[in-house]
């Protein structure tokens, strides 16, 4: 007989069930019941004190598997992007990847659209879908030819999977670490003007609308690119975008004193962009919120803002960051964990992010109100550089459950 869990007395947030207080019942790593709930002789009984259980964290787009922060973070699948050493585009290693991760962390590699994310030749995408791969990408990048883009999105279309893009054109930003706007000229810092990441979504979409492929464009942080997003939308375009809290709740006037920890990929926006960004999570623009995990050394810190690195440490603090939304009565409990859990799973054709019974008990147990101070030192990142060092925030992931197992 397998072993059974039943979790009582909870907040039940679900993205398809709304929310309500009850109970849920997990049998061999699935659920079985939710709400009113008839309680087995032989459950393993945890009393949730009234705390939120919900759907653990889906998280579209990291750069580094850190599996202490995912705990902290109550994140139990990731979406592995191709960049890295080495570049995801072999079945070999695509298959590693994800393997690696499990039982506590299942890894769902994105794998490279084209060759060693050169932009020219394409992977052997059929190939690495079957090792694992659970999308294809372009990485950091924009693949510059429209030509080679639009083979990408075919291909991707006849084997029935997701395009997962970066928004930014080539030509335009290169060299950049800045926004072209008042931040960047008194900084002295080499900026690209927003309307990059605009041309390059206009470009992909059209291409994504001619082949009839399914495209996520994995950041769209500008008022122009959620203007052609929901124009896509309409037409029916199967698109979908994500965003970080970093674009949601910080503009450019967070680089005003050199700090490099705020310097990200895409660039921070002017306010206006962020309010543009902040109305899309409201009106359903923007199916996706994940951390961008990116943890960078001191060393690539600790430079001059334009010689530094871009990235960010996100896993563990995207739950609390995101929350800030519901405070701020952008979005219900439910709708936030649509964004964190049920939509990056389903761009991932993955079956899980819900309290739907026969679902996966990927479970996180948190309370919504504890407070806490995000402190660099005491992140359990392989690098703690966060533009959100010192800012107090409210929720705490206390238990976290892949497939009904407790991660401890």
């Amino acid at each position: 007989m397998g072993v059974t869990l039943a979790i009582l007395n909870v907040r039940l947030v679900c993205p398809v069930g709304g929310e309500k207080r009850g109970d849920l019942l997990v049998r061999d790593g699935t659920i079985t019941a939710v709400g009113v709930i008839d309680l087995p002789a032989d459950a393993d009984r945890i009393d949730g004190g009234g705390m939120v259980l919900a759907p653990a964290i889906v998280d579209l787009g990291v750069f580094a598997i850190d599996r202490a922060a995912c705990r902290a973070g109550g994140i139990v699948r990731v979406g592995l992007v191709p960049d890295g050493s080495p570049v995801l585009d072999d079945p070999g290693i695509v298959q590693r990847a994800a393997l690696i991760g499990k039982p506590d962390l299942w890894i769902h590699p994105i794998s490279a659209a084209t060759r060693g994310l050169a932009g020219t030749d394409l992977a052997e995408m059929a190939v690495c879908r079957s090792a694992g791969a659970r999308a294809v990408g372009t990485g950091n990048r924009w693949i510059a030819d429209s030509g080679v883009m639009r083979r990408v999105l075919a291909y991707a279309n006849d084997l029935g999977i997701v395009v997962v893009t970066h928004a930014e054109d080539g030509g335009l930003i290169a060299g950049a670490v800045a926004t072209e706007g008042e931040t960047a000229t008194r900084l002295g810092l080499p900026a690209a003007p927003a309307i990059a990441e605009a041309l390059a979504i206009a470009r992909d979409l059209m291409l994504a609308e001619d082949t009839g492929a399914a495209i996520h464009i994995r950041q769209v942080t500008t008022a122009a690119g959620f203007d052609l997003v929901r124009a896509a939308k309409r037409r029916g375009v199967r698109v979908t975008c994500g965003i970080t809290p970093a674009h949601l709740h910080l503009s450019d006037i967070a680089m005003s004193d050199f700090r490099t920890f705020a310097h990200l990929s895409p660039p921070l926006r002017a306010e206006s962009d962020r309010q543009a960004a902040r109305s899309a999570v409201a009106d359903g623009t923007i199916d996706v919120i994940a951390s961008g995990h990116d943890p960078r050394s001191a060393e690539e810190k600790r430079l001059p803002f334009a010689d530094s690195s871009a990235g960010m440490s996100g896993a563990e603090t995207l739950l609390p960051l995101a929350a800030m939304l519901v405070r701020d009565g952008l979005l219900s409990l439910p709708a936030l964990f649509a964004l964190l859990a049920r939509n990056p799973a389903r761009v991932l054709g993955l079956d899980t992010g819900t309290l739907v019974s026969g679902q996966p008990a990927d479970l996180l147990l948190f309370d919504p109100d504890a407070p806490w101070r995000i402190d660099t030192s005491m992140m359990r990142a392989s690098a703690g550089n966060t533009p959100f060092d010192g800012l107090p925030v409210q929720g705490r992931v206390l238990r976290l459950w892949k497939g009904g197992r407790e991660i401890s």
